[in-house]
């Protein structure tokens, strides 16, 4: 037998020894406020230890990195991306990069070629390749949304709706053999999407759980709505603005029929959109709100699109002010040149837009979004025994947002990333 050997792809060196980070200020994620002159003791991968300065316990041998002030936070969370519709390998190798020197150290995918996403996930896992960690779902949806061109994008060399990642839903197929599908390609969720009706999404969704696995859904897949997707269980809801598709009005069978409305006409503050937002309460569902989308370029040719990202402005702002649990999530990205990903559009749009204080969208940046990518365990806080995965900055990102983009240095699981290494491309 040949084995590829020494053509193989060589990893970063291996994340070993003890390393202290003194003097930082320090948000952790587990409250809304600094902690000030604080020592990370890191072994390998994994943080040891968190303690003030003066406290903390540090290995003879620990490299003792003197950090003189400055603002730690955990590493950030991008919870919606589409890395690999269509596959395109340099381009995601790009993106990923980018991501993790500005700060990023984990990125929830919703659904793409998952025999493309499988691989870069092990790659950025065992230092192939510089990224994040990648926790990604499997799609499932009714057979009327397979003749959308995205399904054939990410299905080639198969029949699209027929594959372990891309799944075809009816009121006949075997839940448990689908989702054992799923769960073999290494999702960790099921992503709903669209065409399914409420009681298929809750069928979906109870054998989901029972395999161990979360569901992420759009808030309205058509003909079930929001209220029948929360009604099942589902962790995460995708998409503000698709909570406005009314329960008093006939629901169209299929997602691309859903009729368009004038964003101006809803009443953000009404009854019907606080039904949803109680029943998002009640579960605990992570609200993946994609707020600033509307605004980005691909989008400017969308009807109603300014309108749309005033709408998503008010419904988001109501569901914080609610106490729904609001995680910060792309679905668009910035050119190649640019120097940061559209994630820090997303925060800015979530603070400026939306009213949401800046210690609240950090916290949606980290730790609700670790939990929105099921990670909650490993990822999102800084505290003993979590992977030791941290953002340092030069300036303070609860006095200005957007000082977030001053990143000087991302470790991700116990590796460093110094911003000065990075450049866009064609730069």
């Amino acid at each position: 037998m040949t084995w590829l050997g020494d053509d193989a792809p060589t990893p970063f060196a291996p994340t070993d020894g003890w390393t202290a980070y003194r003097g930082s200020t320090l948000f952790d994620g587990t409250g809304t406020t600094y902690r000030r002159d604080m020592t990370i003791v890191v072994e390998g991968s994994r943080i040891h230890a968190v303690a003030p300065d003066d406290d903390a316990a540090v290995p003879d041998d620990a490299e003792v990195v003197d950090l003189g002030g400055s603002f730690v936070i955990p590493g950030l969370v991008d919870s919606h991306q589409h890395l690999a519709t269509p596959p395109n390998r340099p381009a995601a190798e790009a993106v990923l990069r980018r991501h993790v020197y500005a700060g990023i150290t984990t990125v929830r995918d919703m659904a793409d070629d998952l025999r493309h996403i499988s691989d870069l996930a092990r790659a950025t896992l065992v230092g192939e390749i510089p990224g994040p960690d990648i926790a990604y779902a499997a799609l499932m949806a009714g057979p009327s949304f397979f003749d959308d061109p995205r399904t054939w994008q990410v299905s080639r060399g198969v029949v699209p709706g027929t594959v372990p990642w891309m799944q075809a839903i009816t009121d006949d197929t075997d839940l448990v053999t689908a989702v054992t599908l799923a769960r073999g390609t290494g999702a960790t969720a099921i992503k709903i999407y669209a065409d399914l009706s409420a009681q298929l999404v809750a069928a979906i969704t109870a054998e989901a759980h029972r395999q161990g696995l979360s569901v992420w859904a759009h808030a309205a897949v058509f003909p079930a709505l929001s209220l029948d997707v929360l009604a099942a269980g589902v962790d995460v809801l995708s998409h503000v603005n698709l909570i406005a598709y009314r329960h008093d009005a006939a629901s169209p069978d299929t997602y691309k029929d859903r009729p368009p409305f004038d964003p101006a006409s809803v009443d953000v503050d009404g009854q019907a959109i606080g039904e949803v937002l109680t029943r998002m309460k009640e579960t605990g569902a992570v609200l993946d709100a994609t707020a600033s989308m509307w605004l980005a370029d691909e989008l400017a040719s969308y009807p109603n699109a300014p309108a749309m990202a005033e709408l998503s402005a008010a419904l988001t702002a109501r569901a914080f002010r609610e106490g729904i649990p609001v995680s910060t999530g792309s679905d668009v990205e910035t050119t190649a040149d640019a120097a940061f990903p559209w994630l820090f559009e997303e925060l800015d749009f979530l603070h400026r837009r939306c009213g949401i204080p800046a210690a609240d969208v950090l916290l949606g940046a980290t730790r609700i979004g670790a939990r929105s990518a099921g990670l909650e365990a490993e990822a999102g806080t800084i505290e003993a025994g979590k992977l030791a995965n941290f953002v340092i900055l030069d300036e303070d990102p609860l006095a200005d947002v957007a000082h977030l983009r001053s990143v000087s240095c991302t470790v991700k699981r116990g590796r460093r990333f110094p911003r000065s290494d990075y450049a866009p491309s064609g730069s």
